[in-house]
């Protein structure tokens, strides 16, 4: 028989929706077991290489810590219409209303509990309250937090399987570890285990050929075993399965844990394949609304990876996290062929082309200016601006997985729903394992809150659950 460890509720996982919930199951006076699948070092899941929370300045009073938002009227509205729009109306409109009702409160929670931001002035194109953070020491900081408040942490532990009662409720979790099988006994499970975007078979599976070969801008530890034993036990498949939130991100990026290694800015220029042809709109929205679905665009162009091209006047708009130095050269054609474009010359053609559908008024920015050029394929909606002011700068972009789309179905309590739709008594999941909210696209910064805010309600309800 397996070793047995007894506690009121086990989270599984130490990112930010398992933080989350243990923090505030600590707080609230329960015994909580930790089990996080990767050593110690490299604890905290995506969110130890994710940057920023999206939250309306308007409900969350960051002011009393010292704090101050760069748009201090993005309102809960604001932010629901931001997700509906941004997952084309099929995100479920009560798991969205949850979370930008709740958002700004679990922003001064988070803050409390040791939490620091910051405030970085919204550049290149955002239109959303946000807050910059550093994941490895604030998952530290969290993790201080609940320790404080008596929660244990297990590392290189990882959960495989659900135990039940012989009543259908959670009775606790199997998990791997180093001394073999442990069974964590409890009457409430807590999954923010994230999803199974670092799974190549996975990826292959849910996204088609030659994703195995994507490289994975987070956690190397989140391969979906979280979600399969909710599955198992009957917990419902929900979310958008083919669709995942993928950067636009340096090519040079390391193949996992690479981190932010974006570009941004490509909204003002123009992004060119090896064939040297245009294939997408790139100011079709501001930057937060269109990185995370246009890495998958680059992602399958020939050689997975794609050329953003701007002259002189734009460079200062650029702002690049990568590993890459720019490049930089005196015509379109010699930058095109040192970034790897197989056919240069028609780059520098079809930038030519571009360049004349350009007649822009004043070029702002901050806002979607409305300077478009119509008479190309595909058009460009905001921020066609020529490209003809040497000299011009490059960089060689591809496409990153930060995470899937799809998970289990829950409500906006965060308990897990069974095929038929009725809760399973102790399951609860938040963040990444959790399907529903999704779809085609998200608004940049609304990862990290969704999980922590359902993270944070998981404990609240499992409090409740525990009498």
């Amino acid at each position: 028989m397996p070793e047995t460890v007894t506690s009121e509720v086990v989270v599984v996982g130490c990112g930010i929706a398992g933080l989350a919930a243990a923090n505030r199951a600590a707080e609230l006076g329960l015994d909580v077991s930790v089990l996080e699948k990767s050593p110690k070092e490299h604890r905290g899941g995506h969110t130890r290489f994710s940057e920023s929370f999206r939250v309306p300045s308007t409900t969350a009073n960051l002011e009393r810590f010292g704090y101050e938002f760069a748009v201090p009227d993005y309102t809960p509205d604001d932010f629901y219409d931001d997700i509906m729009s941004q997952t084309s109306g099929r995100a479920d409109p009560e798991l969205a209303r949850t979370l930008v009702e709740e958002a700004g409160e679990m922003i001064e929670w988070l803050t409390e509990r040791g939490a620091e931001w910051d405030m970085e002035p919204l550049n290149v194109g955002y239109t959303a309250a946000r807050t910059f953070m550093d994941g490895e020491e604030n998952v530290a900081a969290l993790v201080e937090a609940a320790e404080a408040d008596g929660a244990t942490f297990y590392y290189r532990t990882e959960a495989r399987d659900l135990i039940l009662d012989d009543d259908g409720s959670v009775a606790g979790v199997r998990a791997r570890t180093d001394d073999g099988l442990v069974e964590y006994l409890a009457d409430v499970v807590i999954v923010g285990a994230g999803g199974y975007e670092s799974s190549p078979e996975m990826r292959t599976k849910y996204y088609g050929e030659n994703y195995d070969a994507m490289k994975v801008r987070g956690s190397r530890y989140n391969t979906g075993e979280g979600i399969e034993m909710m599955l198992d036990v009957g917990g419902r498949a929900e979310g958008q399965w083919g669709g995942a939130h993928m950067a636009l991100i340096d090519r040079e990026s390391p193949e996992v844990e690479g981190g932010a290694n974006r570009v941004d800015g490509y909204q003002y220029g123009v992004i060119i394949n090896k064939e040297g042809e245009r294939f997408l709109d790139e100011g079709a929205d501001a930057r937060a609304h269109t990185y995370a679905r246009f890495g998958r665009e680059i992602f399958e162009q020939p050689g997975h990876e794609a050329y953003i091209v701007v002259d002189a006047p734009l460079r200062d708009h650029m702002r690049a996290t990568g590993p890459s130095e720019v490049t930089v050269a005196d015509t379109v054609e010699e930058l095109l062929a040192e970034l790897g474009c197989d056919r240069p010359e028609r780059g520098a053609e079809t930038i030519r082309a571009f360049n004349e559908q350009c007649d822009p008024d004043e070029f702002d920015p901050d806002v979607l200016d409305g300077n478009e050029a119509t008479g190309i394929e595909p058009p460009k909606s905001n921020w066609a601006l020529p490209l003809d002011e040497p000299p011009y700068y490059g960089w060689a972009v591809t496409g990153g997985i930060t995470f899937g789309f799809g998970g289990v179905a829950t409500d906006t309590r965060a308990r897990v729903l069974d095929t038929i739709g009725r809760p399973i008594p102790g399951l609860y999941a938040a963040g990444n394992s959790v399907g529903g909210l999704f779809f085609d696209n998200y608004p940049g910064g609304t990862g990290l809150s969704n999980a922590a805010v359902y993270g944070k309600l998981a404990a609240e309800d499992a409090s409740d659950y525990l009498g």
